[in-house]
């Protein structure tokens, strides 16, 4: 029997190799791989190794960063709250007092102000209301920086040295305790003490201003007297710390104080008014 006729396609057919079975693919071979795993073999493999995004990754640095401002933040409460849990009960009364005065003498500038405002807002005559005002001012100025007398309710406060170690800085330290205090005019020894004013030691005295002054160091000070005698009383302060010196301190409240030590007005040499 003849062999039947090749045609190009048997031909064709015969030169080519077999077709090989399709291999499996990723996703037809995870079922299959997994098929023998436990639930929680499937998890842990779910899980790790880990999958981060770029968007999570940051997030993760943001909560991190936030995490951390929260923790010092709330340490530097504690330090502060450490600090006032360990002082003594009177000192906490006396920082309470300070701050209630200071708010008091605040509202108070903060009325007068508002006070002022409203008489120039409703004076009939605003211009001699401005003029007025304007004098006031002037003569309030004048009393801080020592170019006019003044007078009101103060103390006396009174330094005996008779070992001499009293030193400019202790009496620098009485002055800033006052004006801490609300004191508005002060005078040392006949010497106005001013915004600019400097101590110095000079051969067993002191020198204000460069105005040398001898013991008794006697401050005539106007102000609140229920602020002023407090703030030297403090514990630790300027009082106890000049009877730790073996000086003697008196300090006694009047009605009337007055500051009669003058300083002549300095023209200044540069500055001049932007109004002009």
């Amino acid at each position: 029997m003849s062999e039947p006729e090749e045609t190009p396609g048997n031909r064709l057919r015969k030169e080519l190799p077999e077709e090989l079975p399709a291999a499996p693919s990723e996703e037809t071979r995870a079922p299959e791989a997994e098929s023998g795993l436990t639930g929680r073999q499937r998890l842990v493999n779910g899980l790790w190794p880990p999958r981060v995004s770029r968007a999570q990754l940051i997030v993760a640095v943001l909560l991190f960063g936030l995490g951390f401002g929260l923790a010092v933040q709330v340490a530097s409460n504690s330090d502060s709250d450490s600090a006032l849990r360990g002082a003594r009960q009177e000192d906490l009364v006396r920082i309470l007092d300070e701050l209630d005065d200071r708010t008091q003498r605040l509202e108070d500038e903060k009325q007068g102000l508002e006070k002022q405002r409203d008489e120039l807002e409703n004076s009939s005559d605003q211009a001699e209301e401005a003029r007025k005002q304007t004098v006031e001012k002037e003569r309030q100025l004048g009393i801080l920086a020592g170019t006019v007398a003044a007078q009101g309710p103060g103390i006396t406060m009174t330094i005996e040295d008779t070992k001499g170690t009293v030193e400019a800085d202790m009496l620098l330290d009485a002055i800033q305790e006052l004006r801490a205090a609300g004191a508005e005019a002060i005078q040392v020894n006949g010497v106005r003490v001013v915004a600019g004013t400097y101590l110095s030691d000079s051969d067993k005295s002191v020198s204000v201003d460069g105005n040398k002054i001898t013991a008794p160091f006697r401050f005539k000070v106007i102000g609140n007297p229920q602020d002023l005698e407090p703030a030297l009383n403090i514990p630790g302060g300027v009082v106890q710390t000049l009877e730790k010196e073996q000086a003697t301190v008196t300090v006694e409240r009047s009605d009337k104080i007055v500051v009669d030590a003058l300083r002549a007005a300095k023209q200044p040499d540069y500055a001049r008014s932007s109004s002009q």
